[in-house]
């Protein structure tokens, strides 16, 4: 695989007459090329890629999307008159980024399993650990499930 992704362009008043006059473009350049064997299993090609954008991420955000109250634990829920604000209003409470952090973190925990660390199976041992090892893979699972969802959330 081969990724070469520029720089967002700027777009200056007069950049559709230097793209009518002299082809010059105002968009994203973007090649992409896919060799046969990245596709065999894409999950662990794409984590080496996802988790240091995570991680950037995290490090430089400006903002956060609003987080279902479902996918964080308790500790980090508001109350019904809490959340009557936040739509009423568009106040945030206390913890309404700690949730993105929250959400931000177990799919950095997923990502990272994944690119850094042996499969869940090897990690321990299926007769005498079973428990623990389905408790990680819940986690695992759980993370990435959170990726998906909040996937046009990871903006900066």
């Amino acid at each position: 695989m081969k990724v070469k992704i520029g720089k967002y362009p700027n777009h200056w008043p007069w950049s559709n007459w230097l793209y009518d006059k002299f082809g010059y473009s105002p968009e994203q350049k973007v090649k992409v090329h896919i060799d046969k064997w990245d596709t065999w299993s894409m999950d662990h090609t794409l984590a080496p890629i996802i988790l240091p954008m995570l991680k950037q991420l995290k490090e430089t955000k400006h903002g956060a999307p609003n987080v279902d109250m479902t996918d964080v634990p308790e500790n980090l829920r508001i109350n019904d008159p809490e959340s009557k604000a936040y739509w009423d209003s568009g106040e945030t409470d206390e913890k309404f980024f700690e949730r993105w952090d929250w959400v931000l973190d177990e799919m950095i925990y997923a990502f990272d399993c994944k690119a850094n660390k042996d499969d869940v199976f090897m990690r321990f041992d299926i007769k005498t650990e079973k428990d623990a090892m389905d408790k990680e893979q819940s986690r695992i699972s759980n993370g990435f499930r959170l990726f998906g969802k909040y996937y046009e959330a990871l903006w900066d």
